[in-house]
């Protein structure tokens, strides 16, 4: 009943039909999305004739496939016209007997007859702006009323040039790893040549301080990335960039702030009071990730 499908084998018409009218619909499925994150090793999974999808990410370790969610791609999972804890039951089943899991996170609709792990995401849904603001929390409504002479300082530049983009990212990208850090930048650009991704820039006296990057489908925009040069954080640049993007988009579109694990990141999300969305996901250590591959190959052998 759920057959795997080799990225060659998929029919992409059906694929994006059935995300398309998908209850669980996220952006991270769809196939420009995946494309570029996962430089198109992905798997699909199908259920009878693209009645529910599933796509599976890959990486390759000494010839080994390991399934892990692509950097910047919060929530994958099942998508279907109506979500159904049976059907969902049969796609985890499978994708656990047949894969080496590292890393995968469900969406935040997908449930399931077992419990799983849950991690937090935050979402403020279409809705009138004002009404939106209105829900912002006291701390973060001061935090947007910047003073005079800010306001005559500063101004928003939306995809200014890309070097200078990146040299801010690298400068600001605090807790990363010198390859991660440029594996985001690689991503982030390959997203923003595609016309999938912008970057907002908060220049007080002309000087680059603040920075967000918004990842864009025509019902969504997630906030994937956000850069403060740190002398600079009581300014509130990130804020204000922040709220711009929802006073312009937020009667049309959901804006996903992407959750997080560190608590003052969370501290802020929560200022602009989103909707609390957990979303199922499957997390082993790489211990345990061993002892997968081994059970797997002794049941091959």
């Amino acid at each position: 009943m759920i057959r795997r499908l080799k990225y060659q084998e998929i029919d992409f018409e059906k694929y994006n039909r059935c995300i398309e009218n998908a209850v669980q619909k996220k952006f991270y499925a769809e196939r420009s999305f995946l494309d570029i994150s996962t430089n198109k090793k992905w798997d699909l999974l199908v259920y009878k004739d693209y009645e529910a999808v599933m796509p599976v990410p890959l990486i390759y370790k000494f010839g080994i496939k390991i399934v892990i969610n692509p950097k910047l791609c919060q929530q994958l999972g099942i998508f279907s016209e109506i979500d159904s804890v049976e059907i969902n039951d049969l796609f985890y089943d499978y994708f656990v007997k047949k894969y080496s899991i590292l890393y995968y996170g469900f969406n935040d609709v997908n449930s399931f007859s077992k419990p799983l792990k849950k991690r937090n995401n935050f979402l403020i849904f279409p809705d009138n702006y004002e009404t939106v603001r209105q829900k912002y929390s006291p701390k973060r409504k001061r935090k947007l009323r910047l003073d005079q002479e800010v306001l005559d300082n500063s101004e928003i530049i939306k995809n200014f040039d890309l070097e200078e983009i990146k040299d801010f990212i690298r400068s600001t990208g605090l807790g990363a790893d010198a390859k991660d850090l440029e594996q985001f930048i690689n991503l982030l650009s390959k997203f923003h040549l595609n016309d999938k991704l912008d970057f907002y820039g908060f220049f007080y006296h002309q000087k680059l301080i603040n920075m967000i990057a918004i990842y864009k489908e025509n019902y969504s925009l997630a906030l994937l990335g956000t850069y403060n040069e740190r002398d600079s954080v009581k300014l509130s640049g990130s804020s204000y960039l922040i709220d711009k993007v929802i006073s312009e988009n937020i009667e049309s579109k959901i804006f996903d702030f992407e959750g997080s694990e560190i608590p003052a990141v969370e501290e802020f999300f929560r200022g602009f009071r989103p909707e609390l969305r957990p979303y199922p996901c499957i997390q082993v250590s790489k211990k345990d990730l061993i002892l997968q591959i081994i059970k797997k190959s002794l049941f091959l052998n």
